[in-house]
């Protein structure tokens, strides 16, 4: 119940706000999970050579980057329907890019459609932020996790889903490898009309419009009082930085990590399968414990859940480092550790960054804060082979941790500050 009457439309407005996007997020999440699973697949079979498979994740980072900072500006000036329904409309061109380089065995235009695929991740990230725009400030986390936590049903979907639009593909005569991105690019497609029909009203111009309402009333107030009003949320309050640092340290560390664990136990000798479970397990730990975590951040404040996410990723550092390599248990449980702790870090991340941001500049600033997430993934992904091969896995892993440590004076910093 409202704690005001006024409070009602206001109610009535986020729920259908958060309907519509949690439908889109199954859709995306789908899309963004089919593509992924066969993407470096398809350009080592299109190339003949692992040598350049990584580039394709590597173009799909750089596109998500861009992609934040457009779907930022465009949510910043126009609202969030039209900002993510062009987002989720670039991921869907950019599935169907690869589609047509694999029947017409282009790498060059693969290169090109997987940069333009990325917008879709960077847009399903994005959408987080829409669902904590008309939420009352002791309800963000909730509302972030709630999206948050709709991606996983598409998540899960989308990789079963590779087979039967693989056979789709060739009894259409297209190549094997092309069927989950035509599933990418009808799911997009989909979330773009979801949320270019549904997401009304649009939550960011609802917002700055009661926002706006509540000053000229605030100020006619002080005006019949006789006294002056204080301007309010134009300037940007403490913590936008703090909520980057966080989220940028638990993406580092989450993608460091996790990106050579399957490696690591290749060379220990197990299989695919094996691999393959712990990987799930880690996707599911990323996502499913949103609920908990929004209440968890609701209820404790962010800050304190931020901390929490950097002891859990010291946690996921160590038992990963002392696994041994016979124990599939182990490392599912250093992963699940390490999805929980990221999971942790960007519901807190999150609600802290949009606590701090002022309505009338908030999605630009979260763009930016999406970009160096981006950046952060791939930096990540990128170290993780260099220190692996340098020092081992073990001390990647007991090195991820400590560097999640770094949240801490972050956060210390932050609380000071208020």
């Amino acid at each position: 119940m409202p704690a005001r009457p006024e409070d009602l439309p206001r109610l009535q407005a986020q729920r259908r706000v958060l309907i519509a996007l949690v439908t889109a997020q199954i859709l995306s999440g789908a899309g963004l999970a089919a593509g992924v699973t066969v993407g470096a697949l398809l350009a080592q079979d299109m190339l003949g050579s692992t040598s350049l498979a990584g580039l394709v994740s590597a173009l799909s980072i750089a596109g998500s980057a861009l992609a934040a900072v457009a779907v930022g500006r465009i949510s910043q000036g126009y609202g969030r329907r039209p900002g993510l329904a062009a987002g989720y409309l670039a991921g869907a061109a950019g599935s169907a890019g690869v589609v047509v380089a694999a029947i017409a065995g282009n790498s060059l235009l693969l290169f090109v459609a997987m940069f333009v695929y990325g917008a879709g991740t960077a847009t399903n990230l994005q959408a987080r932020y829409a669902g904590a725009d008309l939420a009352a400030p002791g309800r963000r986390a909730d509302a972030v996790s709630t999206v948050l936590v709709a991606t996983t049903l598409g998540g899960v979907l989308g990789p079963n889903l590779a087979a039967p639009t693989g056979d789709l593909a060739h009894a259409l005569g297209i190549p094997y490898l092309a069927g989950p991105f035509l599933l990418a690019g009808a799911a997009y497609a989909m979330a773009t009309v979801v949320l270019a029909g549904w997401l009304r009203p649009d939550p960011l111009l609802l917002a700055r419009a009661l926002e706006a309402e509540r000053t000229a009333a605030a100020h006619a107030q002080a005006d019949g009082a006789g006294g002056r009003s204080r301007p309010t949320g134009g300037r940007r309050r403490p913590g936008v930085p703090a909520g980057a640092l966080v989220m940028v340290f638990t993406q580092v560390v989450m993608v460091a990590i996790m990106t050579m664990t399957p490696v690591h136990m290749q060379d220990h000798g197990h299989g695919t399968a094996a691999s393959g479970l712990v990987i799930a397990i880690h996707i599911g730990a990323m996502y499913l414990p949103s609920p908990l975590t929004g209440w968890l951040v609701d209820r404790f404040g962010p800050l304190r859940i931020a901390a929490a996410s950097a002891l859990v990723l010291l946690a996921a550092g160590i038992v990963a480092a002392n696994a041994p390599g016979d124990s599939v248990a182990l490392f599912a449980v250093a992963l699940a550790l390490l999805g929980l702790g990221w999971n942790l870090g960007l519901v807190a991340g999150t609600t802290i960054v949009t606590d701090a941001v002022p309505l009338a500049t908030r999605a630009r600033t979260q763009g930016l804060v999406d970009v160096s997430i981006a950046i952060a993934g791939a930096t990540g992904g990128m170290a993780s082979g260099l220190v692996v091969a340098a020092s081992g896995f073990p001390l990647l892993a007991i090195g991820g941790g400590i560097l999640a440590l770094a949240i801490v004076p972050a956060v210390v910093a932050a609380a000071r500050s208020r």
